[in-house]
């Protein structure tokens, strides 16, 4: 049976010890004027900002080799304490025009393995790819959550490529092949230097 195409971006699922992801995640600020959309599931890297509080800024991960990445968004609100829009609560995105400043939970422990799915096109990534490293490929949101996946196009063993692909995520109806869901660690991550694929 053929993979499921449903992209979702990063989900956090365990840590690199093998115990299961906590929930834990740290505020970040996304300013008002920040032209990007942004979903769960979405990597981001620093800003160089922060908010008037001190809240530590990001923006949007920018896809390929040498771009680090902060962390994954795993919640979003419109203030410090309320991780919904008070506005539309049916709504699990940012908008790419703000009327507002916006904050977010984002899981970003460099131990922090995530599943994310392989795109569907070019050539499927296999057995033989497993602990190599490969680069995050952009993806609009669907309205819910990140379109974001992973590139199997130039995966390797260089240090600065974005993501460690650990291995295939065990479960049924997932095999090796188009929209494959891996388990991967963010390798090229702002807060721990990136290692070469082996």
């Amino acid at each position: 049976m053929a993979n499921v195409n449903q992209p979702k971006g990063l989900w956090p699922t365990q840590y690199l010890n093998g115990a299961p992801w906590n929930g834990q995640a740290r505020l970040y600020f996304i300013a008002s004027t920040d032209a990007n959309a942004f979903a769960i599931g979405d990597p981001v890297a620093s800003s160089g900002s922060a908010d008037t509080n001190g809240v530590p800024g990001v923006t949007l991960a920018t896809a390929g080799a040498g771009n680090a990445v902060r962390g994954v968004i795993v919640g979003c609100g419109t203030s410090e304490g309320l991780m919904a829009d008070p506005n539309n609560l049916n709504t699990t995105v940012i908008p790419a025009t703000k009327s507002q400043n916006y904050y977010v939970m984002v899981a970003d422990d460099p131990n922090i393995l995530f599943e994310a799915q392989e795109v569907g096109t070019g050539t499927a990534l296999t057995a033989a790819e497993v602990g190599l490293n490969a680069n995050l490929l952009a993806g609009t949101n669907n309205g819910y959550q990140s379109g974001w996946q992973i590139d199997n196009s130039g995966e390797g063993t260089g240090a600065t490529l974005q993501v460690r692909l650990m291995g295939l995520v065990r479960r049924q109806q997932n095999a090796f092949g188009a929209y494959a869901k891996w388990l991967v660690k963010i390798n090229n991550h702002e807060l721990a230097a990136g290692t070469a694929g082996v």
